[in-house]
C-alpha cells in the first residue's frame, strides 16, 4: 500500500464555512440499520427526565420500535411508548415536529397524526406539523435529542417500513407494516452522540420548533449523564463533531448551504478514495465536483453504492432519469478508470430490491459525513437538512473508527465480515480492487448499469423542475412552459370563467326570487334535460357534440356546464372528460395533418411560441395550458398537433390538466340542477358556496400570473442600462 500523509495540512471542517458548529462528543456510535437505532432510541427515551425532542420528515405512532416481549416491558409502538414514558415521569415533555407533507404522500402517511400523537396522548406530548418552508420544499431533518445529553442524527425517521436488521433476510416475519403486509429489506444509518454536541443539536431542534410553532422551548435544567444505551458499543470517544445544515430562504431566514459546502470541500480534499452511499444522486453540482476529480491524473478512486431502482414508478421516471443523466456525465469524465457504481444485490428478492436509504460520504480514512441530506439538488439548497461530520486530523483512533465503519458497510453489502474487507484493502491498496475481489457471492455489490431510453430522456424535464435547488414559486413553473406574452390571455380567460359561474349562480337565484321563474317554464326545461339523459343514444350524441364543437371552436366550458346540468355530477363528469379527450384527439389530428406552417399563417403570430413550448415541454406544458387557458381549447389542440408533440404525451397532459376543472364544473352543474329542481335558500346558498370556491381558485391562479408578470417587469427594468 503506498505511503500517504496521515493528516491534511489544515482542518477541512470550519465553523461558519461548511458547518454550523463544532462541538465535543464524549462518546459516539454508528448505528447501522433501524433495528440498532430503534432499540437505542427506546433505551434513551425510557431514561429521559425533562425533554424529548423529535424532528422528522415523517413520524408515525404505529411504528414498531421494540419487540412485544422486550425486557423493559415497554409498549412496542412509538405512540404508546412515548405515552407510557411521559406518563411515568413527572415534568417530562416530548415535542414532536413532523413535516406538513405534500398531498402526494397522503396514502403513505398515518391518517390524523395530530389526533393520534397529540389529542389522544398525554398532555405533555406536543405534536405539530411543520409547514414553515417554501412551496414544494420539505422538512427533511431526522433529529432526536433527549435531555440535551444524547442525540441521534441520520437518514432514519421514526416511521413505518423502515425497520430491518443488517442481515436483510428476504423473508423476515417481523418486517411488516401496520397492516401486516411484508415490505422489502431496508438499509440506513444513524449516528448517536453524547455530550456538548447533543446540547447543540437540542438548540437546533428548539430553533426549528420555534420557527414552526412560534413557541420558545427552554432547554432542560439538568443534563443526564447516564443515558448511553446498554449494549451499544462506543465507536468514538472525546471526538469533535461538526453539525452542517441546509435551510432555504424563508421569511426572515437566510439561505443556509453548509451541507453543500461540506460535500464540495470533502470531495476536493480526497487523496485516495471517496466512498458514497446515497438514496439519490442527482445533484449537478456534486456530479461536476466528482467529474473534476476523476479527470485528474492522480485523483482519488470513487466508489458509489446506490439503489438498484428508485422507489416506485414515479421516482423511477423522475429521479431515476435525473440520476441516469448525471451518472452518464461521470462515466464520460472517468478518463482513468477510477469510477465504480454498484448496487447491493440480495438473492431471491425477485422484482424487489434493497431499499437503500442511507446518506454517507467517507473520504480516505480520515473524514466522514452522514445525516439526512441526499446527494440531490434539493438537499443542497431547498429542503431542511442536518448532517454530522467528523475529521480525524492526527487522531489515529478516529481514523481507525472511520475505517471500521466503512468496512462494516461494505461487509454488510458483500455478505462478509468487516475484517475481510480490511484485509483485502490492505493487500490490494485500492478500494475498487478490494471490492471487486470480494464480489460475486450470493450477497454482493453488482455493477449498476443505468439505461436511459431516448424517449424517456426527452419526456422528463430538466432537474430544476423535478429536483430544484432553489424554491420554485408556482408562477415560475407556469412561466417555464408558457410564453410570457400569453399570460395576460390566460388571465382574461380565467376571469371570464369565474364571471360565467357567478352569472349562472345569479340566474338560479333569479328563478327563485324574481318573476323570471314565471316567464321560463323551468319544470319543462328539467323534463327535457331528463328525457334526453335517459335516451339510449344520449352518450353517442354528447361525444359527437364535443367533437363537432371542437372542430367549430365552440367554447368547451359551455359544453362541460351543459353536460353536468343534463347528466348530473358523476355521469356529467365522465361524459365531459371523455368528450373533451375525444375532441382534443380529433383536432390534434387535424392540426397534425394541416401542418405547422399553415397553422401559423392562419393563427395569431403570438401562438408560435406556444407551439414551440408544447413541442419542447410535452406533458407538463399541455397540463398547464389546460389549467391556465392561454388560448382556446381547439387552438391549443391544433397547435399541439402541428408542433409534433407525441399524441400520448398530449393526451396525458390533457387528462391531467382538464380533469380537476371538469370535476369542479360538474359539482357546480349538479348543484345548479338541484337548485332548479328544489329551489330554496339552502340549495341556493350551497350553490353560491361552490361557485365562490371555484371563483377563489380561479382568482388565485390569476394572482400567480399577475405576480409573475410583475417579477418579469422588475427584472426587465433591472437589466435596462443606466441612462
Amino acid at each position: 500500500m503506498p505511503e500517504v500523509s496521515q493528516a491534511h495540512e489544515s482542518p477541512v471542517l470550519v465553523a461558519g464555512k461548511n458547518c454550523w458548529r463544532k462541538a465535543q462528543a464524549s462518546q459516539a456510535a454508528f448505528l447501522v440499520d433501524a433495528d440498532a437505532y430503534f432499540s437505542a432510541f427506546a433505551d434513551a427515551v425510557a431514561q429521559a427526565r425533562e425533554s424529548i425532542l423529535i424532528i422528522g420528515w415523517d413520524i408515525d405512532s404505529r411504528t414498531r420500535i421494540l419487540a412485544a416481549d422486550n425486557a423493559a416491558g415497554l409498549p412496542p409502538h412509538l405512540g404508546d411508548l412515548l405515552n407510557t414514558v411521559v406518563s411515568r415521569r413527572r415534568g417530562l415533555h416530548a415535542h414532536l415536529l413532523g413535516w406538513d407533507y405534500a398531498m402526494i404522500y397522503l396514502f403513505e402517511r398515518e391518517h390524523f397524526p395530530v389526533f393520534k400523537l397529540g389529542w389522544r396522548t398525554h398532555r405533555r406530548i406536543h405534536f405539530h406539523l411543520d409547514g414553515k418552508h417554501p412551496v414544494g420544499a420539505s422538512q427533511h431533518q431526522k433529529i432526536v435529542v433527549v435531555d440535551d445529553s444524547i442525540a441521534f442524527v441520520g437518514g432514519l425517521d421514526l416511521t413505518i417500513r423502515r425497520w430491518d436488521t443488517s442481515s436483510h433476510e428476504v423473508n423476515n416475519p417481523l418486517r411488516v407494516d401496520p397492516a401486516g403486509e411484508p415490505y422489502s429489506p431496508f438499509h440506513d444509518v444513524q449516528m448517536m452522540v453524547q455530550g456538548e454536541v447533543a446540547a447543540s443539536l437540542g438548540d437546533l431542534a428548539r430553533e426549528r420548533w420555534l420557527r414552526a410553532t412560534g413557541e420558545q422551548l427552554a432547554p432542560p435544567r439538568h443534563r443526564n449523564p447516564d443515558l448511553w444505551p446498554a449494549g451499544v458499543p462506543v465507536d468514538l470517544r472525546d471526538a469533535t463533531i461538526a453539525i452542517a445544515r441546509t435551510a432555504p430562504a424563508y421569511d426572515t431566514q437566510p439561505l443556509i448551504t453548509e451541507v453543500e459546502s461540506l460535500h464540495l470541500d470533502l470531495i476536493a480534499a480526497a487523496r485516495r478514495w471517496i466512498y458514497i452511499e446515497n438514496q439519490y444522486f442527482t445533484s449537478s453540482l456534486l456530479a461536476d465536483a466528482l467529474a473534476r476529480r476523476l479527470q485528474e491524473a492522480e485523483g482519488p478512486e470513487v466508489v458509489m453504492v446506490l439503489p438498484e431502482k428508485q422507489s416506485g414508478w414515479l421516482e423511477e421516471v423522475t429521479m431515476g432519469v435525473l440520476r441516469a443523466r448525471v451518472l452518464r456525465r461521470l462515466e464520460e469524465a472517468d478518463q482513468h478508470g477510477r469510477l465504480r457504481v454498484y448496487y447491493p444485490k440480495i438473492p431471491c428478492l425477485g422484482e424487489k430490491c434493497l431499499g437503500l436509504h442511507s446518506k454517507v460520504l467517507i473520504v480516505d480514512d480520515s473524514m466522514l459525513r452522514l445525516g439526512s441530506a441526499n446527494m440531490s439538488n434539493r438537499s443542497m439548497r431547498f429542503d431542511s437538512e442536518c448532517d454530522l461530520a467528523l475529521e480525524a486530523g492526527d487522531r489515529q483512533d478516529i481514523r481507525a473508527a472511520i475505517e471500521r465503519f466503512r468496512n462494516r458497510l461494505l461487509g454488510e453489502h458483500l455478505g462478509i465480515g468487516p475484517e475481510r474487507v480490511a484485509a483485502s484493502l490492505h493487500e490490494k491498496g485500492s478500494l475498487i480492487a478490494a471490492v471487486e475481489s470480494l464480489s460475486g457471492g450470493a450477497r454482493s455489490l453488482a455493477p449498476l448499469h443505468v439505461e436511459l431510453p431516448e424517449s424517456l430522456d426527452h419526456l422528463v424535464p430538466e432537474a430544476d423542475l423535478l429536483d430544484p435547488e432553489t424554491p420554485l414559486v408556482p408562477e415560475e413553473v407556469v412561466k417555464r412552459v408558457i410564453p410570457e406574452e400569453l399570460h395576460s390571455t390566460g388571465n382574461r380567460r380565467l376571469l371570464q370563467s369565474a364571471i360565467l359561474l357567478f352569472a349562472l349562480s345569479a340566474l338560479a337565484a333569479a328563478w327563485y326570487w324574481t318573476p323570471l321563474g314565471q316567464w321560463l317554464n323551468v319544470r319543462e326545461l328539467v323534463r327535457l334535460a331528463t328525457s334526453f339523459a335517459d335516451h339510449p343514444l344520449a352518450p353517442a350524441i354528447v361525444l359527437a357534440t364535443y367533437v363537432l364543437g371542437s372542430l367549430v371552436m365552440l367554447p368547451v366550458s359551455l359544453l362541460i356546464v351543459a353536460t353536468a346540468i343534463t347528466f348530473g355530477p358523476l355521469w356529467g363528469f365522465l361524459y365531459a372528460l371523455t368528450g373533451s379527450l375525444l375532441g382534443a384527439a380529433v383536432t390534434f389530428g387535424v392540426g397534425h395533418a394541416i401542418g405547422r406552417d399553415a397553422l401559423q399563417r392562419l393563427g395569431e403570430s403570438r401562438l408560435k411560441r406556444l407551439s414551440q413550448r408544447l413541442a419542447k415541454r410535452g406533458i407538463l406544458a399541455i397540463a398547464l395550458v389546460r389549467i391556465v387557458p392561454v388560448a382556446p381549447f381547439s387552438v391549443v389542440n391544433l397547435m399541439a398537433g402541428a408542433s409534433h408533440i407525441r399524441l400520448l404525451d398530449f393526451m396525458i397532459g390533457t387528462l391531467l390538466g382538464m380533469a380537476p376543472g371538469i370535476l369542479a364544473i360538474s359539482a357546480f352543474g349538479g348543484s345548479l340542477m338541484h337548485v332548479i329542481r328544489h329551489p330554496g335558500p339552502k340549495s341556493i346558498a350551497f350553490l353560491a358556496g361552490v361557485a365562490l370556491a371555484i371563483g377563489l381558485a380561479v382568482l388565485w391562479v390569476r394572482r400567480w400570473l399577475d405576480k409573475g408578470e410583475g417579477h418579469e417587469k422588475e427584472a426587465a427594468l433591472e437589466r435596462r442600462p443606466n441612462a
